[in-house]
């Protein structure tokens, strides 16, 4: 299971994955693969740059990236004008009687937890400042081409780029913007995501760009088979996510996690929903009691990123501390429904390998080769 992109990104497979727990990242490049941490969930820079340091002694020597969140055009974030003030008290009233609704606590006397800051584009920006103090290996956008001068940046630092594309215009536009890796992420990813099927996005995406940048598949893929299938729809490696965060190096990270592990372990690859609750654009959830409520009749439409973010953050923090499995709130993919048991990281990277090798096999016999 090797290709050319193991000998660009120093990786003996070209498993790719995405996390936001430096265990799981850190595990993920041990074992092979490129582990890329989230940094979303990091509101001080200083903080990232703490974990980064981790990640640098705990990968025994292998390359690692990172994850930011930034548009191409930078938003407005008018300064001295608290996001906060812009979002509607109506939106706050049906958070507030939705979580009473479904018996989510408040959480304990004198315990605050911050909301997520990093969907902001100047907390991103310096996301990008941090990691690249660091020897990482890739800087990927979650949200396509990030800023032309952050790819200048990043190029300058020795640092190749990627970004994730739902369409082949999309990917078209990413590399003619300098970006070095595309990721062709299908219908079936969680997180944020398009509308195309990887089945169908991955050749388009491999036809339009695969000359100029390699190909990354992302959506529907847990199993060596799969990852199998992606090579051949013409991807050089794949991009996984939801798989990790069934694993046990997850835990380490986040301890209080279980409800929400409990939660997947349960869940079929019905068990999804693909909606702007969670950040304001488009994005693969768990479907829980939280998720239906915002598809009642009475329920707002979702606020534009960030303003959604941070009007659902409290509501996280207190669904996160409620340990009840039937109103988690997380980004998955189908491929939840293979997920059934908590799992060592190095675990999923042999079967991957195992299962890639095997499935390779298999064809190799139907071809007659």
């Amino acid at each position: 299971m090797r290709t050319a992109l193991c000998d660009t990104l120093g990786i003996d497979v070209p498993i790719i994955g995405f996390t936001p727990s430096e265990h799981v990242a850190a595990a993920i490049s041990r074992a092979g693969g490129l582990g890329v941490l989230g940094c979303v969930r990091f509101n001080d820079a200083d903080e990232l740059d703490k974990v980064l340091g981790w990640m640098d002694a705990n990968t025994d020597g292998k390359p690692y990236g990172v994850d930011v969140v930034m548009p191409a055009k930078v938003p407005d974030e008018v300064k001295g004008i608290d996001p906060e003030t812009l979002i509607p008290e109506q939106h706050r009233e049906f958070v507030d009687r939705t979580l009473a609704q479904l018996g989510v606590p408040e959480l304990p006397e004198g315990e605050r937890r911050d909301g997520v800051l990093g969907w902001l584009h100047s907390v991103a920006r310096s996301h990008v400042d941090v990691a690249l103090e660091h020897p990482i290996a890739l800087i990927a956008n979650a949200l396509g081409s990030p800023p032309p001068d952050v790819i200048a940046q990043a190029h300058a630092r020795g640092v190749p780029v990627a970004a994730l594309a739902g369409k082949a215009e999309h990917a078209v536009r990413h590399v003619d913007n300098g970006v070095d890796f595309v990721v062709a992420q299908g219908h079936e990813a969680g997180g944020h995501t398009g509308e195309i099927a990887s089945m169908v996005l991955l050749p388009e995406i491999a036809d339009a760009v695969g000359d100029r940048a390699p190909v990354l598949a992302a959506g529907g893929i847990g199993s060596g088979r799969q990852a199998a299938a992606a090579l051949a729809l013409g991807a050089s490696g794949v991009w996984t996510g939801s798989i990790w965060l069934g694993t046990r190096e997850y835990l380490e990270t986040m301890p209080s996690s279980e409800p929400m592990q409990e939660a997947l372990l349960a869940a079929t690859s019905a068990d999804t929903v693909r909606t702007r609750i969670y950040t304001g654009k488009p994005a693969r959830l768990l479907k829980t009691r939280w998720t239906e409520a915002w598809s009642q009749p009475d329920a707002p439409k979702p606020l534009p990123m960030p303003l959604q973010n941070l009007l659902v953050a409290p509501a996280h923090n207190r669904i996160h501390a409620s340990t009840d499995p039937s109103v988690v709130s997380m980004p998955v993919g189908q491929i939840v429904g293979r997920m059934n048991e908590v799992r060592p990281v190095a675990d999923i990277v042999a079967e991957l390998r195992s299962g890639f090798s095997a499935a390779v096999g298999r064809l190799t016999g139907i071809d007659g080769a």
